[in-house]
């Protein structure tokens, strides 16, 4: 029998079993629930904290479900149901986390259960509140955080009240009532943190990651015969009602062993295996897939096989979620994002398959690059390559295009391929410099059309004979008349030289020159008939340069950059004109409020967040329609809405609201409504336009509203209402002027109150701000003087329907006709679903998630997904369709591990009504021949370590073992990952160092940047945290550009990070040199960093021996000797080389671990040890990056960690690091290899032997692709070699094996041996300098005669007899057993002092 006890937890997090107040006080669910209400909306806290304070129950388990019903009154059934699994999952349990950080980083003031802090003074008096806050405003307002909980009354003028307190105690509640009352007053802005004074040590179980238990090959014997006594890890684990013989309903008999497979028998077992899946019920399908495919090996000598992987894919509502890269709590966050939006589509009476129909659209942008449309007369064109007969010459095919050419040649071909627009003020001093650009292009016979459009004052009553840019537009369209644009073009602007500014004099000039007998006054003067394209709006700040529509980043417009980036996209472009301006990123014009990615949405749903003022602004806001409208009509539904929010008694108000009538009346599908937002407090007498709007619109037909609406906008009737004239005189034909007067002259405002405050709480709004609210999105608030025109809504407009509003539109008409044909439709969903594997219908009636899951059953996607979807289905209502996606002619085991995947829909009590310890994997009823070694499958995110067990989890045999293995993992930390570049080269800064800390300590973690995408990691538990620049080179050299993706606001001096869920935190950060340092190289001298206190990122303490500034005297002689090891039996090996090690020198040495698999046992013992022959160690711990290819079989992971990272596991200050195998024994002193010199090269490696002549069948790079590549070159192993870490960051050789890698680890069938035959593919471009033959014996490859001269012995695998490890161990090495032996005296010693 076999059970394995995963558990996962924060050390000390803030929960305990017992709780004295329902989820409040220290209990695990209170403030995890009021988390999650806060993401729902602000007001939800506010009111589930005032409504749970009369909460008053006995056990767990009835404050579990109390809590529950107060939270429900404000969430619908599927969030409740989402809220139950995210506290089962912990969701939010970092999140309370991370408050209680920051309150410890507040230093709170001692002896208090709870504290104030008012700008940075702190006290937990009740009386002193007043005093701190009368000095205030003497004092810094403190950092707010995105997930800070403000009272929604808080005025953000006053001073800043944060409390920190557990919510729920007596305490808290008096406290929370004073600051409420103050709030509502206006006297302060009153911020609530988590935080609680005496946290329990109890652990957290999480859930949301899978337990493996693999399956080892057992070719090589690597297993320990130090014998494990008993275990003290949750021993009792079974309970008494656990299966034995029975895992799921399913009997089977204990197995003693695997049978082997022949070819043919594996053939069909994909079919057959699907088979087995389809017969059973519907309702047990899942559990039928699941069992299948999480016990294959077992399953399969049972009479169920398997089949080898094939593709697998889920799909939530059309989303795709890629199981590899999304872990559950991201899962987490798509189902509730979609459960608001179904709902808010539910509530609008759009159900079921209609409602999945509008889910799946595609309203995106399809880039967020807006192109230009580039067809307009606007444009002055001065060539034509299709025309102009200076390109006659040039072939007109495009085949063209498919002929080869030098690398850098443009292909002369008559096509308007390259199109270049100078939208420019000819008044500008830049503009000469743009048009001798534009002219260099066209005299050199660029293969580039040149269009020019002149932008200059549009009033009437300017000339030229006034203003330069009129004049010179006056006299291009008087030679382009005369001659063509082209001569135009060349003519003009012949007297301004290169930074100069127009005059009307210089063009005169020309005029007089070129055309002497035309007078100027008939081309310049008042009566010009040369005004063609004056009026010209919409095209943002100037100049603005267009590439076939694309506009250029202004800092592309300097006239060497704009020549530079105009070839580069000469040479890549390839669409004609056409082509181009029909993409649905093409707009008619430019307005960059309106083109901006960043965009900021309304939730208009029932379930919106924080809009307080909504509902009651549903009954003051109307809409009204163009005319003509009617159900017959086609344009009925119109899919663009547009909210004119203004003060419509000011003339900015008026005219916007103007301008969106003006576009509406040329426009099927808009309709538009008012928000109006007074400038002051409205009265009747400041309200007069808004009043008549609103009169009309209560009063009036939709087409006489408009009309009348119309009238008012105007800025000449609302001066005549200032005036005293009578409303009535502005009446339009059909109005009913007396219910009409009736109601303009009601002295209620109420409707105008009800705008302003929806303005202000809703669309954060100031007073008299305008902005336009288009189907949903929010563009403003604009500025004063900001011209939003006519023809901004029309792009607006454009924007709409190309990217949501058409597909909206004619799903709305097509759920008309769905309705009309739903027998039909229903037939063939169910000829579809004839097909499916596994169909899960919905429950009739509600709201369902459409999922679809594409799976081969006995895949390691399959042992994820089956779980998943039945949490899933316990959790949502979904209608579910599992195909099966089989395939054939196997040839091995496709699954060769057991599989846990630790979730639960809903937290589970103990029969005394307490809440259960939490989720574990367990694995009954196991085979017992066979050995295991167990991994974990977490979140990219948790850094993970094994804390208490035993037993040796690399090498798990369940024969030897009496009693029950049992393993505790302890989350350590998350992961915050990021990538840098330095913005003057647009690189990498390879070896910057940044440090992770707080106010009171700023260095906590550190870490070098990579060369590979720039990327960095650090490892930190919940909390706020401050980034900077190491001090030393990287604060000397480099500054803080910007950043993305942190907590801070971009123009901050300080870069906040918080951590405060368990999902992916990944930052952007820019750097710039310094300008006194631009010529310096990070990496020229890295013995000047400071090394106080470096790299505890990847130390955390664990150190022993000489302290740090004994020993950085001379670290020069410090011997660094890095190893890895996993398992028991390896560990032992380490253990011993150590000591060999030790044995031999007497420079002071340093090791270097990798904590990823070390076991607990181990690092227990490290300190003692190092502690008894006084040597120092550091643990480096390094989280596999998300992108780069992962590997899958421990082994395989560790020799990557051999060789992969060694440029960012060891700090700066370490010059050289010597990697020795864990199974050698030394027999020199390791200064001598540190001190070798390598002529150069990166590292040095001892060359496999060629003595023992016997073996020379199995040096396989004796022959084919090994002995071509190296050409005669020894091939290197990997047991032995020293690396120059300053030389290997020099040349970026870390950067190039990982390319290297990434790119043959994409083959299966490559790097058999990854952390050997890495080095020696890459022996060209990463040299290696060989070590002499005596650094490194083997027996299995070197004679026995040259063991005499060994420096080290290895114990290589030997292919030949598959000797154990252990037993040659004893043969090979004479002292092996006397290292062993002291070792052993060692931990009797230690198990003595533990007791």
């Amino acid at each position: 029998l076999f059970i394995a006890l995963f558990v996962v937890s924060f050390p000390g997090l803030l929960f305990c079993s017992n709780i004295q107040l329902p989820a409040m006080g220290e209990g695990m669910v209170g403030a995890d629930l009021l988390e999650f209400l806060s993401e729902e909306s602000q007001e939800k806290f506010w009111n589930f904290i005032e409504a749970s304070q009369h909460i008053r129950t006995s056990d767990d388990y009835s404050a579990y479900h109390e809590i529950l019903k107060v939270a429900s009154q404000s969430l619908s059934p599927l969030q409740q149901n989402l809220l139950k699994f995210s506290l089962s999952l912990r969701s939010y349990s970092a999140t309370v986390q991370a408050f209680q950080q920051i309150a410890a980083d507040e230093l709170p003031p001692k002896g208090c259960a709870l504290f104030f802090a008012v700008h940075g003074e702190k006290t937990c008096e009740y009386d002193s509140l007043g005093t701190l806050l009368k000095t205030a405003s003497e004092r810094p307002k403190p950092f707010l955080f995105k997930g800070d909980h403000t009272y929604p009354a808080s005025n953000p003028e006053r001073p800043v009240v944060i409390l920190y307190a557990e919510i729920g105690t007596e305490d808290f509640y008096r406290f929370h009532k004073l600051l409420v009352i103050k709030a509502e007053a206006g006297e302060i802005t009153y911020v609530l943190r988590h935080y609680i004074a005496n946290p329990s040590k109890e652990k957290v179980y999480l859930s949301g990651y899978g337990v493996e238990l693999a399956i080892k090959s057992t070719e090589y014997k690597a297993k320990d015969d130090t014998q494990v006594k008993g275990t003290d890890v949750n021993a009792t684990v079974i309970d008494e009602d656990d299966p034995i013989d029975e895992v799921q309903g399913f009997l089977f008999g204990k197995l003693s062993s695997f049978f082997h497979l022949t070819v043919g028998s594996l053939a069909d077992l994909s079919f057959q295996t699907a088979a087995r899946i389809l017969a059973a019920p519907p309702v047990d399908a899942l559990m039928v897939m699941k069992d299948l495919s999480q016990n294959f090996p077992t399953k399969y000598f049972k009479g169920t096989l398997g089949l080898q992987p094939g593709d697998s894919a889920l799909f939530i509502n059309g989303l795709h979620i890629d199981l590899d890269t999304q872990d559950i709590f991201s899962l987490f966050d798509v189902l509730r994002n979609e459960a608001r939006v179904m709902e808010g589509l539910h509530s609008l009476g759009i159900e079921g398959l209609s409602l999945h129909n509008v889910l799946k659209l595609n309203i995106q942008p399809s880039d967020s690059d807006y192109a230009v449309d580039i067809r307009s007369p606007a444009i002055s064109w001065i060539n034509n390559l299709e025309v102009d007969s200076r390109y006659n010459s040039w072939p007109s095919s495009v085949q063209e295009l498919l002929r080869p050419t030098f690398p850098g040649v443009i292909r002369q071909i008559r096509k308007n391929f390259h199109n270049l627009v100078l939208i420019v003020d000819p008044t500008h001093e830049t503009t000469a410099e743009l048009l001798n650009v534009a002219e260099m292009f066209f005299s050199n016979h660029i293969p580039l059309r040149i269009g020019l459009v002149f932008v200059v004052n549009d009033c009437d009553d300017v000339d030229g004979l006034q203003d330069p840019g009129v004049a010179l537009l006056r006299v291009y369209n008087y030679v382009a008349q005369e001659m063509d644009n082209n001569y135009a073009f060349q003519t003009i602007y012949n007297k301004v030289k290169t930074g100069d500014q127009l005059k009307v004099e210089h063009v005169v000039s020309v005029l007089e020159k070129q055309y002497p007998y035309v007078e100027v006054n008939s081309v310049l003067g008042i009566d010009s008939a040369y005004d063609q394209n004056r009026k010209q709006t919409g095209v943002g700040p100037l100049p603005v340069v267009l590439f076939n529509g694309m506009p250029f980043q202004k800092d592309q417009l300097d006239p060497d950059d704009l020549e530079t980036v105009t070839m580069h996209k000469i040479l890549e472009t390839t669409n004609v004109v056409e082509y181009i301006m029909n993409q649905p990123n093409v707009v008619p014009r430019i307005n960059s409020r309106i083109l901006m990615a960043d965009r900021e949405y309304l939730d208009l749903t029932a379930m919106s967040k924080g809009c307080f003022s909504f509902f009651p602004l549903k009954f003051h806001l109307q809409l009204f329609l163009p005319p003509f409208c009617s159900s017959t009509d086609d344009s009925f539904v119109r899919p663009v809405t547009f909210w004119i929010v203004g003060d419509f008694d000011k003339p900015s108000g008026r005219q916007l609201l103007y301008d969106a009538i003006k576009h509406q009346k040329s426009s099927n599908n808009v309709r538009i409504s008012m928000i109006n937002n007074p400038s002051e407090e409205p009265n009747s007498s400041n309200t007069v336009v808004a009043k008549a709007i609103w009169a009309a619109l209560q009063t009036q037909t939709s087409n006489n509203a408009k009309n009348f609406i119309t009238k008012m906008a105007k800025e000449e009737i609302a001066k005549a209402l200032e005036a005293g004239a009578d409303i009535l005189e502005f009446a339009v034909g059909g109005m009913d002027a007396n219910i009409f007067k009736g109601f303009f002259e009601s002295p209620k405002v109420d409707f105008i109150l009800s705008h302003a405050i929806y303005c202000r709480d809703v669309l954060k709004l100031k007073k008299g701000q305008r902005a336009v609210i288009s189907n949903g999105r929010i563009i403003g608030p604009l500025e004063d003087g900001e011209m939003f025109n006519q023809d901004d809504f029309h792009l607006l407009e454009n924007i709409i329907l190309k990217t949501s509003g058409q597909k909206i539109k004619s799903q709305i008409q097509w759920v008309v006709f769905f309705l009309c044909l739903f027998n039909l439709f229903d037939s063939l969903k169910f000829f579809f679903l004839l097909f499916s594997a596994i169909k899960l219908r919905p429950k009739e009636g509600e709201t369902y998630f459409d999922v679809v899951a594409i799976v081969d059953p006995v895949t390691r996607d399959a042992q994820r997904l089956a779980p998943l979807l039945l949490v899933l289905n316990q959790l949502i209502n979904m209608n579910l369709r599992v195909f099966m996606n089989c395939q054939s002619k196997l040839s091995d085991m496709p699954l060769k591990s057991f599989y846990r995947y630790v979730l639960e829909p809903e937290i589970s009590f103990t029969a005394d009504n307490s809440f259960a310890s939490g989720p574990i994997a367990k694995f009954l009823d196991m085979p017992q021949s066979p050995l295991f070694t167990l991994n974990l499958n977490t979140p990219e995110s948790w850094m993970v370590e094994s804390v208490r067990t035993p037993y040796d989890l690399d090498n798990i045999y369940l024969e030897e073992v009496d009693n029950v293995v049992a393993a505790e993992y302890e989350l350590e930390y998350l992961l915050l990952e990021g990538h840098c570049y330095d913005i003057t080269t647009g690189q990498p800064p390879r070896g910057l160092q940044f440090t992770l800390g707080t106010s009171t300590n700023p260095v906590i973690v550190d870490t070098i940047v990579m060369a590979n995408l720039g990327y960095f990691q650090l490892k930190a538990n919940p909390g706020a945290w401050t980034l900077r620049l190491r001090k030393g080179r990287s604060e000397d050299i480099y500054r803080i550009y910007s950043h993305d993706g942190t907590d801070s606001p971009p123009e901050a001096d300080e870069v906040i990070v918080v951590l405060n869920n368990f999902k992916s935190k990944i930052i952007k950060v820019k750097v710039q040199k310094k300008l006194d340092m631009m010529n310096e190289d990070l990496l020229s001298d890295g013995t000047s960093e400071n090394e106080s206190g470096f790299w505890e990122s990847l130390k955390w303490g664990f150190t022993g021996g000489q302290k740090n500034e004994d020993v950085k005297q001379d670290k020069d002689d410090v011997l660094n000797i890095f190893s890895v090891a996993s398992g028991h039996l390896y560990e032992r090996f380490l253990r011993i080389m150590m000591l060999s090690v030790l044995k031999h020198t007497k420079t002071p040495l340093k090791f270097w671990f990798l904590k990823n698999y070390l076991s607990p046992m181990f690092k227990e013992f490290i300190p003692y040890m190092a502690k008894k022959y006084n040597f120092q160690y550091e643990l480096v711990q390094y989280k596999w990056p998300r992108w780069l290819h992962q590997q899958t079989e421990k082994q395989r992971i560790i020799w990557g960690y051999k060789i992969l990272f060694l440029d960012v596991l060891f700090p700066l200050a370490v010059d050289k690091i010597l990697f020795v195998d864990a199974d050698q024994i030394v027999r020199t002193d390791l200064k001598e290899l540190r001190d070798f010199n390598l002529d150069g090269a990166p590292y040095g490696y001892t060359p496999f032997c060629d003595s023992r002549r016997e073996m020379d069948g199995y040096r396989f790079w004796k022959s084919g692709y090994w002995a071509s590549h190296l050409a005669g070159r020894k091939y290197h192993i990997s047991a032995l070699y020293v690396v120059d870490l300053k030389k290997f960051r020099k040349i970026a050789a870390g950067d190039r094996l990982r390319g290297q890698y990434q790119g043959l680890s994409q083959d299966p069938n490559s790097l058999s041996n990854l952390d050997q035959d890495l080095p020696n593919n890459m022996i060209h471009q990463v040299p290696i300098k060989s070590l002499p033959q005596e650094w490194l014996w083997c027996e299995t490859w070197c004679d026995d005669s040259s063991k005499k001269r060994a420096k080290t012995i290895d114990l290589c695998n030997n292919p030949m007899t598959k000797e154990p490890k252990l037993q040659a161990a004893m043969r090979i090495v004479p002292e092996w057993q006397d290292y062993d032996q002291e070792i052993k005296h060692i931990t009797v010693l230690l198990h003595l002092w533990w007791r």
